[in-house]
């Protein structure tokens, strides 16, 4: 099968390239070159910004795709300037979505009125009535490197592919994906934490209890490849996830095992917490998603357990931490103070 991958060399796109080269298929990865990334030998690569994706029709059209994975839609037109180059080419398009699309992740950010909505969450939840969610009361500027954001939103990108007769598509919704090359550095906090020996590290409360369907970088580049290789997922929806969805204090104790930290973790009412500590969201909306049709159409399983993915994306994180850390996030005498305060009163 000739594939074309939209992005590909960022976090998750390698293990994708390397998953579907495993299986046999014809590689073409069009992406900006700017990415440092080792693909396999034998991947052929076309350079360009997919924001102009229509002034590449002519080399992206003569590789012939039969399936085209876009791994980073961000606004409507990416969308739309796919279907436009790949009709009468293509037969499918897979697109990389977020299960940020749920009226629950609105609720969650203050930014959809009314109740939590129920989890988990299935492909037929809510979607948030409000778009672009990044989006704050005041257009950034025009030379805000994250201007881009101010009109992202895969609800209006997953309309686009689903709606296209031309050009099924399939949807992939992702978790908060973790792992080796985890540019968001999602561990980071607890590991630090760990790594400089903390003998205790406070939850709040309202966070403790919380969750948030995970995936292990390498297995839901394995979702993301059955999907593309499978066209009975075409016209279809996936949440890509974990099975079983941990609380916060239940994944800081699964992040100090395999990192080898003894220490405890202190569950504190918010009005006792540090400010910087504070989760500044609505943690009565949990975000964890029902993955049974990908497990049930697809035959998705994890074939890296949750230990071992931990304890890699562990030795990536020690070797590779942010360049930037912002003020006050490890603020231990104010994280002291409290303990001992707690501690008098036990």
């Amino acid at each position: 099968m000739r594939i074309l991958i939209i992005g590909g060399t960022r976090f998750i796109g390698p293990y994708v390239v390397s998953s579907l080269h495993q299986k046999g298929h014809e590689i073409t990865v069009f992406h900006r070159g700017k990415t440092k990334s080792e693909l396999p030998s034998g991947v052929n690569t076309l350079h360009g910004d997919r924001r102009q994706l229509t002034d590449f029709r002519k080399e992206l059209r003569s590789s012939n795709p039969d399936i085209v994975l876009d791994m980073i839609p961000i606004v409507e037109q990416d969308a739309i300037s796919i279907n436009e180059v790949f009709k009468g080419v293509a037969q499918r398009v897979v697109a990389v979505s977020s299960q940020d699309v749920y009226r629950a992740y609105g609720v969650l950010n203050n930014k959809e009125p009314g109740p939590a909505d129920p989890v988990p969450l299935t492909e037929k939840s809510p979607l948030r009535q409000k778009l672009y969610p990044y989006r704050g009361e005041n257009l950034r500027d025009s030379k805000d490197p994250l201007k881009l954001m101010d009109d992202y939103d895969k609800i209006l990108i997953e309309r686009v592919y689903l709606k296209n007769p031309d050009l099924h598509g399939t949807i992939l919704r992702l978790p908060m994906v973790y792992g080796p090359g985890d540019y968001q550095h999602r561990l980071f906090e607890f590991l630090k934490r760990m790594d400089d020996s903390r003998p205790v590290i406070l939850l709040s409360e309202s966070l403790a209890g919380w969750r948030w369907t995970r995936g292990y970088v390498e297995n839901v580049a394995s979702a993301i490849s059955m999907a593309v290789v499978n066209n009975n997922a075409a016209g279809n929806i996936y949440n890509i996830g974990e099975q079983e969805t941990l609380t916060m204090a239940e994944w800081g104790r699964k992040i100090g095992d395999a990192a080898g930290w003894h220490g405890k973790i202190m569950i504190v009412p918010d009005g006792k917490m540090p400010e910087h500590l504070l989760p500044g969201m609505n943690t009565s909306q949990q975000l964890v998603t029902d993955t049974s049709l990908l497990r049930s159409e697809l035959k998705y399983s994890e074939h890296i357990q949750q230990h071992e993915a931990l304890k890699r994306t562990i030795k990536w994180e020690r070797a590779n931490p942010p360049e930037k850390i912002p003020a006050g996030t490890f603020d231990y005498a104010s994280e002291d103070t409290i303990i001992e305060k707690l501690d008098r009163i036990s």
